[in-house]
């Protein structure tokens, strides 16, 4: 069994610095009013890779009205189409082009692999490894246990699956029109009753690798969607019999009929369980 503390620094060093597709049943989902209990699990082969940290973009379509969320390639350090357009109008453009850049929507994300210890919603969960999705306030308390105030007491034990870890009490409770989870904690350490064959062993080898979760866009192709959904121009393709087609460009779409509210700000947690009730699905 691999030595928590061997690893903790490797993780800890990762989560402080900058920074293929998925089934959604891959996510933990999680709804207003109810506590999710979970376990963080490390990735033992390579601690550094425990968390995955990446940045979106989203907004409503201006030709459609589905929502949208890309992630940006800003997340491995390359140009990002959306993000330069956004600056640019922001700085440079009329009035009316400001308004329509505040709609893109930049948020910054983490995933990590969990053992379900309790889901009250979909009990059918407990005992499975699922990726847990968070913004801001649940990485401000994860690493708060990880070098903060409470580092002394918890550090390692909160990716211990033994009886020295300690669960993710995860509580999301409702502020205005959003969730929030600054209520979410970590317990104390208690001995944890592994429901997975194979046990901690093969927890750890069956974590989902978390730089395939999403898929990843071009250059090219970003501009193609924001060409379509921001500046609503008809992406065209002329064939060779001299036909020309409007071609839609290939989106990550959450929903069809599903707008976000216009409130939605910068600074609102984790766009996951924002849109608790979409399904985001990446093509």
């Amino acid at each position: 069994m691999a030595n928590i503390n061997d690893m903790f620094e490797s993780i800890k060093n990762a989560m402080t610095q900058d920074s293929g597709s998925s089934s959604r049943g891959q996510f933990l989902r999680t709804e207003v009013g109810n506590t999710y209990v979970v376990r963080l699990i490390p990735n033992i082969e390579n601690p550094s890779k425990t968390f995955y940290h990446y940045y979106t973009h989203g907004w409503n379509s201006f030709s459609t009205g589905q929502y949208l969320s890309l992630i940006s390639p800003n997340t491995w350090g390359e140009r990002d189409p959306i993000s330069e357009t956004r600056y640019r109008l922001s700085k440079t453009g009329t009035d009316e082009e400001k308004e329509r850049a505040s709609k893109i929507l930049r948020r910054e994300n983490w995933v990590a692999n969990v053992y379900v210890v309790n889901d009250p919603v979909n009990p059918e969960n407990n005992g499975t490894i699922k990726l847990l999705r968070f913004g801001r306030q649940l990485h401000k308390i994860i690493m708060d246990a990880m070098q903060g105030d409470e580092a002394e007491e918890l550090g390692p034990r909160i990716f211990d699956l033994t009886k020295n870890g300690c669960d993710f009490r995860i509580k999301v409770e409702k502020q205005g029109d959003y969730p929030t989870y600054v209520s979410s904690k970590f317990g104390m350490p208690k001995k944890l009753n592994i429901e997975y064959e194979g046990g901690i062993d093969a927890i750890h080898k069956n974590i989902h690798d978390l730089e395939s979760v999403f898929s990843v866009k071009t250059y090219d192709e970003l501009k193609a969607i924001l060409d379509e959904h921001f500046f609503c121009d008809d992406v065209t393709k002329e064939t060779q019999a001299g036909d020309v087609k409007k071609t839609t460009a290939v989106v990550e779409k959450v929903t069809e009929t599903t707008t976000v509210p216009e409130t939605v700000t910068d600074d609102d947690d984790d766009i996951n369980e924002l849109l608790a009730s979409l399904d985001e699905v990446d093509k």
